[in-house]
This record gives structure tokens, C-alpha cells and sequence, in this order.
């Protein structure tokens, strides 16, 4: 990035900070599973295992879209596990984003909007809002985002999705207010937003659009820049009705007993990068060393918050799929859904799944059951894990470890953590 770029996010981010003077030790706020019965996208007739099987659909629908090479994001809507509630404007109005590691930019849907997906929560009218502006084409903030187009004399970005829809709108500064979860709100003035007009996503439901985490210049996470010491991290919870925590600052720091870190790898605008140099499964070690990864050693895996399995290219699936197979002496038989290729005959409370590490560059992980398979049907668990021509370590492998990103240090930590109990 070039030194004006930096000035500018300096810039950006230091209207921000005189709203944290209270908040120096940092802030949480909740982070709800989309099965969650706070979730907007509940659906209350689903069963547990329809869940799973949905999740598990949307992590191939998901590396599916990143392989489509769309430079600015690649999920689609339907692809959300987490959903951030958060507030616009002034009167505050609520709404839900999905909270996507994989994306960079903030953009909900605004009135009036031709086409619009079916939102059933109200909808954001920007013209009712006192703090609402419009950005200028010729402005700075403009210039920081990808694919913006003159309209007018106002800045209009376009973004697309991997199975082809798009948002396009008014880029826009708005006040931006997060609850924090020790009860008082916190306001971020002059962020930049996605006002969306033109909405042909494939979405439908109370959600309005996307609270983006990854690494671009208009991310949630780069504006609010040096107010949060470039530090967030999370703790995902076992069970989808036990609200997960998205730490911001001070109360981010990663440290003690069992934390370990691992360099973070700058490759493209927007994902964050790890070296995972091998797994292991018992005695037996299994070399990161793929004829079909994007790349061996420097930043080879995605680590993600919106894939639910982890996947791996195809050599090195198979090498874990064996081990695994070996290790586990229960009756195999098949994914009553027909997508996960390796599954036993058990409940998961009787399954004794071995312990997976991962070998992360300076970073031992290990990946308890939780994190590696999951019950698709009664008495039927399967490795949560899959070949795919893209690396991704998903949120399932992420459960019960808090997961710092310090982007001034540039490395993510883990440290185990009962995160039900956070």
C-alpha cells in the first residue's frame, strides 16, 4: 500500500477515536448464529441435522464463489453464519448485517431501491436520517474502493457475489452505533457505507446486507483503524443458540497460558492468509505440500468466518481422510446427503474422534471432535473437512478457541477457551 493510501486510512480512522475515550480497555458486542433463535434467519421448523446439512451446503456454495476469482467478495447472501446487529443514522435504525471475514465493505439495503430483495425487517431510509451524506466522486474515500462509477456527481460502488448477483448504490458516510455488551452504545461518525439501490442478491428475510471484516480499506475493521489498535478477535460457541462474542481493542488481546501465534500473510485485498505447514493425526504427520494450492508456504490457507468446513486440496484431503479412517474403528457408512465423503456409524457423544493438529507456521492448533466432525443424521457423524480447489480453515475448526487478529503485528493467536462461557 503506498504511503498516501496509509496517511489517508490514518486519517479515516481518527474521527473515530475520541468515541472510545471510554472504551480504552476495548469493547465486545454479540455476534448471533443465523440458527439461532435471535437470528433473523431462523427458520423454527428446521431440525438440527437439516441445519447442519444447510451449512454444509453453503461452505461448497461459498468455495465455489471464492474460486470465481471476484475480486472484491465472494460470498453470496445465502452463504451467512454470523449475523452483527448494529444501527445507521440519526434517529438510530436497526438492522442485521452478516459479520464476514470474507468481505470488505459495509452495505445494507436503502430506500428507495429498484429491483430490492424481499426484506421483511423495515428498510433503511437514508432520507430520514439528519447525519446521512452522499460522497462525492472526486473524494478521497471514494477513491480508496474498488469498482466505483461516476453518478452524477455522487460516488456509486457496484459489488458482486460469486453466483453472479450484485449490490450497487450510493457510497456514503452515516453514523455507525454498535451495542456493546456491557449495555452502553458506541458511535462511529463518518462511515463509509453502501447505500444499496439496485439489490439482485439472492436474499431474502429480516437481514440487510453486510457488516464486511476482511482486510480492504472500507472494511469495518481498517475504519475503525488505530481507535481498536487494529485488534479484533472472536470466540464462536459450540451450539448455534449460545451468542459468540466480536471483541474489538484491548479487550481483543489474545495472551496466556496455551496462546499461540501465527503470521498473517498479505495476499489480495481482502482475505486474511495463514501457512499451515501440516496436520497430524496421532503419530501420523501429514505434509502441507499440494501440487493443486494456490501457493506452499506463504499464506496458503484462508482463515475464514463464514465457511463452516475446513477444505483442503484434493492430495492432501485424502492423505487426512486416510488417517482419520485409520484411526477411528467404527462401521463407515454414507452421508445420508451425499456431500461428505467420509462418515461412521455413531452418535457424536459415543464417537471417539481422534485429535487433529494443525501445524501452523509457529502455531500448534488442536482440533478436538467438535472441530472436526459433525452428526449429519441420527447416529451418523461425518470429518467435517473436504477437498476443494481453494484452502479455506473454517468456523467449525474455529469453535472453543478465541481467535485474535492483531493487524499491526500482522499474526492471528489461538488460545482454547470454553467460548459458552465467555
Amino acid at each position: 500500500m503506498s504511503s498516501s493510501s496509509t496517511l489517508v486510512l490514518i486519517l479515516l480512522s481518527l474521527h473515530s477515536i475520541s468515541f472510545l475515550e471510554a472504551h480504552k480497555g476495548g469493547f465486545s458486542v454479540e455476534i448471533i448464529h443465523r440458527d439461532s433463535s435471535k437470528s433473523p434467519l431462523h427458520r423454527p421448523t428446521e431440525t438440527q441435522f437439516q441445519r447442519v446439512s444447510n451449512a454444509v451446503r453453503r461452505s461448497i456454495n461459498r468455495a465455489n464463489h471464492f474460486n470465481q476469482n471476484t475480486p472484491r467478495s465472494n460470498l453470496t447472501q445465502n452463504d451467512a453464519e454470523y449475523l452483527l446487529s448494529y444501527s445507521v443514522g440519526t434517529p438510530p435504525f436497526h438492522v442485521y448485517g452478516i459479520a464476514d471475514t470474507g468481505s470488505d465493505i459495509i452495505w445494507l439495503q436503502c430506500k428507495p431501491c429498484k429491483p430490492c430483495y424481499n426484506q421483511t425487517s423495515p428498510m433503511f431510509d437514508p432520507s430520514k436520517s439528519s447525519t446521512y451524506r452522499t460522497l462525492p466522486y472526486s473524494s478521497t474515500r471514494c477513491k480508496l474502493v474498488q469498482d466505483t462509477t461516476k453518478d452524477g456527481d455522487n460516488c456509486e460502488y457496484t459489488i458482486s457475489y460469486g453466483d453472479g448477483s450484485q449490490s450497487q448504490g450510493d457510497l456514503s458516510e452515516e453514523i455507525l452505533t454498535l451495542d456493546s455488551t456491557n449495555g452502553s452504545s458506541i458511535q462511529f461518525p463518518r462511515t463509509v457505507i453502501g447505500c444499496g439501490r439496485k439489490n439482485t442478491v439472492s436474499y431474502e428475510g429480516k437481514g440487510s446486507g453486510v457488516v464486511g471484516l476482511g482486510r480492504g480499506p472500507v472494511s469495518l475493521i481498517s475504519q475503525l483503524g488505530s481507535s481498536i489498535s487494529g485488534k479484533f478477535s472472536y470466540c464462536l460457541a459450540s451450539t448455534s443458540n449460545t451468542s459468540s462474542r466480536l471483541n474489538f481493542g484491548d479487550a481483543a488481546v489474545v495472551s496466556g497460558k496455551g496462546t499461540v501465534s501465527t503470521p498473517i500473510f498479505s495476499r489480495g485485498a481482502v482475505f486474511y492468509y495463514l501457512s499451515l505447514e501440516a496436520f497430524s493425526v496421532g503419530n501420523k504427520r501429514i505434509e502441507f505440500e499440494s501440487s493443486s494450492s494456490e501457493s506452499d508456504g506463504e499464506g496458503n490457507i484462508i482463515i475464514d468466518s463464514g465457511t463452516t468446513l475446513t477444505l483442503l486440496p484434493d492430495d492432501v484431503y485424502s492423505k487426512l481422510e486416510s488417517a482419520v479412517a485409520h484411526e477411528v474403528k467404527l462401521k463407515r457408512v454414507k452421508d445420508p446427503s451425499n456431500q461428505l465423503s467420509l462418515c461412521f456409524e455413531s452418535s457424536f457423544h459415543d464417537l471417539k474422534a481422534p485429535v487433529i493438529m494443525a501445524h501452523f507456521r509457529g502455531a500448534d492448533v488442536k482440533l478436538n471432535a467438535v472441530n472436526t466432525f459433525v452428526e449429519m443424521e441420527e447416529r451418523v457423524v461425518c470429518l467435517a473437512f473436504m477437498s476443494s480447489k481453494l484452502t479455506i480453515f473454517g468456523n467449525l475448526a474455529q469453535i472453543n478457541l478465541l481467535v485474535g487478529y492483531d493487524l499491526e503485528k500482522k499474526r492471528v493467536s489461538f488460545k482454547p477457551t470454553h467460548c459458552t462461557n465467555q
